[in-house]
Protein backbone atom coordinates (compact mmCIF):
# COMPACT_ATOMS: atom_id res chain seq x y z
CA UNK A 1 0.00 0.00 0.00
CA UNK A 2 1.07 3.83 -0.26
CA UNK A 3 3.01 4.03 2.68
CA UNK A 4 4.65 7.85 1.95
CA UNK A 5 0.88 9.38 1.98
CA UNK A 6 -0.31 7.29 4.77
CA UNK A 7 2.35 7.60 7.51
CA UNK A 8 2.78 11.07 8.26
CA UNK A 9 4.09 10.50 12.07
CA UNK A 10 7.19 8.91 10.17
CA UNK A 11 8.54 13.10 10.62
CA UNK A 12 7.90 12.85 14.69
CA UNK A 13 8.51 8.69 15.68
CA UNK A 14 11.97 7.51 15.94
CA UNK A 15 12.79 4.92 13.26
CA UNK A 16 13.87 2.69 15.97
CA UNK A 17 10.44 3.08 18.22
CA UNK A 18 8.31 1.80 14.80
CA UNK A 19 10.75 -0.82 14.43
CA UNK A 20 10.26 -1.50 18.26
CA UNK A 21 6.77 -1.29 18.00
CA UNK A 22 6.37 -3.54 14.92
CA UNK A 23 8.43 -6.33 16.54
CA UNK A 24 5.40 -6.63 19.34
CA UNK A 25 2.91 -6.66 16.68
CA UNK A 26 1.36 -2.98 16.79
CA UNK A 27 0.13 -1.39 13.53
CA UNK A 28 -0.64 -4.94 11.97
CA UNK A 29 -2.59 -4.36 9.08
CA UNK A 30 -5.90 -5.47 10.24
CA UNK A 31 -8.24 -5.88 6.89
CA UNK A 32 -11.52 -5.48 5.86
CA UNK A 33 -14.75 -7.56 6.78
CA UNK A 34 -17.18 -8.13 3.78
CA UNK A 35 -19.27 -5.44 3.88
CA UNK A 36 -17.93 -1.77 4.02
CA UNK A 37 -19.10 1.44 4.46
CA UNK A 38 -17.77 4.68 3.83
CA UNK A 39 -18.39 7.52 6.79
CA UNK A 40 -17.91 10.93 6.58
CA UNK A 41 -16.86 12.92 9.61
CA UNK A 42 -18.21 16.23 10.31
CA UNK A 43 -16.84 17.63 6.28
CA UNK A 44 -19.35 21.26 6.61
CA UNK A 45 -18.32 24.48 6.26
CA UNK A 46 -17.60 25.55 9.79
CA UNK A 47 -14.83 23.04 9.84
CA UNK A 48 -13.65 24.31 6.42
CA UNK A 49 -13.43 27.55 6.82
CA UNK A 50 -13.97 29.65 4.47
CA UNK A 51 -13.02 29.08 0.65
CA UNK A 52 -9.63 30.18 -0.15
CA UNK A 53 -9.53 33.80 -1.84
CA UNK A 54 -12.90 34.76 -0.77
CA UNK A 55 -13.64 37.27 1.52
CA UNK A 56 -15.79 35.72 3.88
CA UNK A 57 -14.83 36.11 8.03
CA UNK A 58 -13.20 33.13 9.37
CA UNK A 59 -14.43 30.13 11.06
CA UNK A 60 -13.58 29.92 14.94
CA UNK A 61 -13.00 26.08 14.27
CA UNK A 62 -11.82 26.12 10.85
CA UNK A 63 -9.10 23.96 9.80
CA UNK A 64 -7.79 26.41 7.14
CA UNK A 65 -5.71 24.99 4.08
CA UNK A 66 -5.19 21.73 5.22
CA UNK A 67 -9.39 20.86 5.07
CA UNK A 68 -9.65 22.61 1.37
CA UNK A 69 -6.51 20.62 -0.05
CA UNK A 70 -7.86 17.02 1.35
CA UNK A 71 -11.62 18.03 0.31
CA UNK A 72 -10.54 16.98 -3.45
CA UNK A 73 -9.86 13.50 -2.39
CA UNK A 74 -13.03 13.11 -0.24
CA UNK A 75 -15.34 13.85 -3.31
CA UNK A 76 -13.29 11.70 -4.75
CA UNK A 77 -13.75 8.90 -2.78
CA UNK A 78 -17.59 9.61 -1.60
CA UNK A 79 -17.83 9.60 -5.99
CA UNK A 80 -16.08 6.44 -6.06
CA UNK A 81 -18.06 4.82 -3.35
CA UNK A 82 -21.60 5.54 -4.56
CA UNK A 83 -20.47 4.32 -7.85
CA UNK A 84 -19.64 0.70 -6.42
CA UNK A 85 -22.84 0.54 -4.84
CA UNK A 86 -20.81 1.32 -1.15
CA UNK A 87 -23.20 2.91 1.70
CA UNK A 88 -21.91 6.46 1.93
CA UNK A 89 -23.11 7.66 5.68
CA UNK A 90 -22.16 11.95 6.77
CA UNK A 91 -22.14 12.95 9.93
CA UNK A 92 -22.54 16.27 11.78
CA UNK A 93 -23.07 18.10 15.31
CA UNK A 94 -26.45 18.39 16.06
CA UNK A 95 -27.14 22.45 17.03
CA UNK A 96 -29.97 21.39 19.54
CA UNK A 97 -27.96 18.44 21.36
CA UNK A 98 -24.76 20.82 21.30
CA UNK A 99 -26.42 24.01 22.63
CA UNK A 100 -28.14 21.87 25.81
CA UNK A 101 -25.46 19.15 26.44
CA UNK A 102 -22.15 20.69 25.80
CA UNK A 103 -20.17 20.34 23.11
CA UNK A 104 -17.60 17.94 21.67
CA UNK A 105 -14.41 20.14 22.61
CA UNK A 106 -14.19 22.40 25.36
CA UNK A 107 -14.43 25.41 22.90
CA UNK A 108 -17.90 24.74 21.77
CA UNK A 109 -19.60 24.38 25.14
CA UNK A 110 -20.84 28.15 24.07
CA UNK A 111 -24.59 27.73 23.13
CA UNK A 112 -24.66 30.51 20.46
CA UNK A 113 -20.81 28.80 19.20
CA UNK A 114 -22.54 25.50 19.08
CA UNK A 115 -25.65 26.67 17.01
CA UNK A 116 -23.26 28.47 14.80
CA UNK A 117 -20.97 25.71 13.86
CA UNK A 118 -23.58 23.08 13.65
CA UNK A 119 -26.01 24.75 11.75
CA UNK A 120 -23.27 25.25 8.68
CA UNK A 121 -24.11 23.06 5.39
CA UNK A 122 -22.26 20.53 3.73
CA UNK A 123 -19.84 22.30 1.04
CA UNK A 124 -21.58 22.29 -2.45
CA UNK A 125 -18.85 19.44 -3.47
CA UNK A 126 -20.55 16.72 -1.25
CA UNK A 127 -24.10 17.20 -0.90
CA UNK A 128 -25.80 14.09 0.60
CA UNK A 129 -28.16 12.57 -1.96
CA UNK A 130 -32.01 11.82 -0.79
CA UNK A 131 -31.11 8.32 -0.20
CA UNK A 132 -27.84 8.73 2.12
CA UNK A 133 -27.70 8.81 5.63
CA UNK A 134 -26.97 12.26 7.06
CA UNK A 135 -26.05 11.08 10.98
CA UNK A 136 -26.56 14.35 13.40
CA UNK A 137 -24.81 13.39 16.47
CA UNK A 138 -24.30 15.11 20.10
CA UNK A 139 -20.47 14.29 20.62
CA UNK A 140 -17.44 13.64 19.07
CA UNK A 141 -17.51 9.91 18.64
CA UNK A 142 -20.44 9.21 15.78
CA UNK A 143 -21.80 6.65 17.67
CA UNK A 144 -21.95 8.24 21.14
CA UNK A 145 -25.93 8.73 22.00
CA UNK A 146 -26.60 8.27 18.08
CA UNK A 147 -28.11 5.22 15.70
CA UNK A 148 -25.25 4.42 14.21
CA UNK A 149 -24.47 1.31 15.58
CA UNK A 150 -28.37 0.11 14.44
CA UNK A 151 -27.70 1.60 11.33
CA UNK A 152 -24.81 -1.05 10.80
CA UNK A 153 -26.32 -4.24 11.89
CA UNK A 154 -29.64 -3.09 9.95
CA UNK A 155 -27.65 -2.83 6.94
CA UNK A 156 -24.76 -5.49 7.58
CA UNK A 157 -21.75 -3.46 7.29
CA UNK A 158 -18.62 -4.70 9.54
CA UNK A 159 -16.63 -2.51 7.93
CA UNK A 160 -15.83 1.55 8.31
CA UNK A 161 -13.51 3.69 6.12
CA UNK A 162 -13.44 6.91 7.91
CA UNK A 163 -12.79 10.18 6.23
CA UNK A 164 -13.16 13.89 7.46
CA UNK A 165 -12.30 16.35 10.45
CA UNK A 166 -10.49 16.53 12.63
CA UNK A 167 -8.70 13.89 12.49
CA UNK A 168 -7.98 14.26 16.37
CA UNK A 169 -11.16 14.49 17.28
CA UNK A 170 -14.52 13.13 15.69
CA UNK A 171 -12.34 10.89 13.56
CA UNK A 172 -10.36 9.08 16.08
CA UNK A 173 -13.10 8.75 18.75
CA UNK A 174 -15.06 7.17 15.72
CA UNK A 175 -12.47 5.34 15.20
CA UNK A 176 -12.23 4.04 18.51
CA UNK A 177 -15.65 3.17 18.90
CA UNK A 178 -15.80 1.36 15.87
CA UNK A 179 -13.06 -1.24 16.75
CA UNK A 180 -14.68 -1.61 20.54
CA UNK A 181 -17.47 -2.30 18.89
CA UNK A 182 -15.61 -4.95 16.39
CA UNK A 183 -16.10 -3.31 13.11
CA UNK A 184 -13.18 -3.41 10.83
CA UNK A 185 -11.45 0.00 10.30
CA UNK A 186 -9.46 2.60 7.66
CA UNK A 187 -8.64 5.72 8.28
CA UNK A 188 -7.98 7.60 5.25
CA UNK A 189 -5.18 9.62 6.02
CA UNK A 190 -4.97 11.77 2.83
CA UNK A 191 -8.65 12.18 3.19
CA UNK A 192 -8.63 13.40 7.08
CA UNK A 193 -7.47 16.75 8.31
CA UNK A 194 -7.19 18.52 11.49
CA UNK A 195 -5.97 22.63 12.64
CA UNK A 196 -2.80 20.86 13.57
CA UNK A 197 -0.66 18.86 11.24
CA UNK A 198 1.06 17.19 14.81
CA UNK A 199 -2.15 16.10 16.03
CA UNK A 200 -3.25 14.88 12.78
CA UNK A 201 -0.04 13.06 12.36
CA UNK A 202 -0.07 11.72 15.71
CA UNK A 203 -3.08 10.52 16.17
CA UNK A 204 -2.78 8.63 12.81
CA UNK A 205 -0.02 6.70 14.46
CA UNK A 206 -1.66 6.19 17.41
CA UNK A 207 -4.78 4.86 15.37
CA UNK A 208 -2.29 3.02 12.94
CA UNK A 209 -0.73 1.34 16.53
CA UNK A 210 -3.68 0.01 18.02
CA UNK A 211 -7.38 0.86 16.42
CA UNK A 212 -7.63 0.41 12.94
CA UNK A 213 -5.46 0.44 9.36
CA UNK A 214 -4.52 3.82 7.94
CA UNK A 215 -3.91 4.15 4.54
CA UNK A 216 -3.88 6.52 1.20
CA UNK A 217 -7.25 7.07 -0.42
CA UNK A 218 -5.30 5.26 -3.12
CA UNK A 219 -5.91 2.18 -1.56
CA UNK A 220 -8.91 2.00 -0.44
CA UNK A 221 -10.64 -0.34 -2.97
CA UNK A 222 -7.57 -2.97 -2.18
CA UNK A 223 -8.39 -2.11 1.37
CA UNK A 224 -11.74 -3.00 1.16
CA UNK A 225 -10.98 -6.46 -1.18
CA UNK A 226 -8.90 -7.70 1.50
CA UNK A 227 -10.45 -9.46 4.38
CA UNK A 228 -9.23 -9.82 7.49
CA UNK A 229 -7.67 -13.07 7.16
CA UNK A 230 -5.44 -12.63 3.72
CA UNK A 231 -4.28 -9.17 5.88
CA UNK A 232 -3.14 -11.60 8.63
CA UNK A 233 -1.63 -13.74 6.25
CA UNK A 234 0.79 -10.79 5.13
CA UNK A 235 1.58 -9.47 8.28
CA UNK A 236 3.24 -12.94 8.75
Amino acid sequence: MSAPKARPWEEYVPAAELESLAANGFGALQGAGSSPCLLVVDVVMSFLGPRPGSDDPPSVMGCGDMGWERLPTIVGLVDAMRAAGVPVVFTKGDPVDKAFCGGSVKRTSDATLARAVHEAPFPAEIVPRDDEYVLSKPKASAFFGTPLLPYLVRSGIDSLVLVGTTTSGCVRATAVDAMSNNLHVAVVADACFDRSAFAHAANLFDISMKYGDVIAADDVKTWTATPAHAASERNT
